[in-house]
């Protein structure tokens, strides 16, 4: 398996984490996780609660766009050696975006997610 690949699989489990590291927050901050309900639950959050969940939303947002440079990337045959340093600065932004996220920190968060964007946008290029 190439070096996106794995990236691709490593950013499949950032959402996973985020759910985790929400869930962890959600009871923390509201004292249990209603399973049966948590989507009204969540509406509850506030701080780091609800900016992890905000985190997790756009993880997902963000998979589905890489997925899509990552396939296009390696069907065409694009530059390996590009598109594996491209690939792990996006896993590197993203997870970098998350902590950002989840601490608050708005600027860095979106300097963040731009340069994910850049990496994704790119892939795309290679393949072109």
């Amino acid at each position: 398996m190439t070096t996106p690949l794995w990236c691709l699989l490593i950013v499949m489990v950032i959402p996973l984490v985020l759910a985790g590291v929400g869930g962890f927050l959600r009871n923390k901050q509201l004292g249990t996780i209603d399973n049966a309900n948590p989507r009204e639950q969540i509406k509850a959050l506030s701080g780091a609660g609800a900016r992890a969940y905000a985190a997790q939303q756009n993880a997902w947002e963000a998979l589905a766009l890489f997925t899509a440079a990552v396939l296009v990337a390696h069907v065409t045959g694009a530059d390996p050696a590009t598109s594996a340093n491209l690939a792990m600065a996006f896993v590197g932004f993203r997870v970098l975006h998350a902590i950002c996220y989840i601490s608050g920190l708005a600027t860095i968060r979106t300097l963040m997610f731009l340069g994910a964007f850049v990496c994704i946008v790119w892939l795309f290029i290679l393949g072109a």
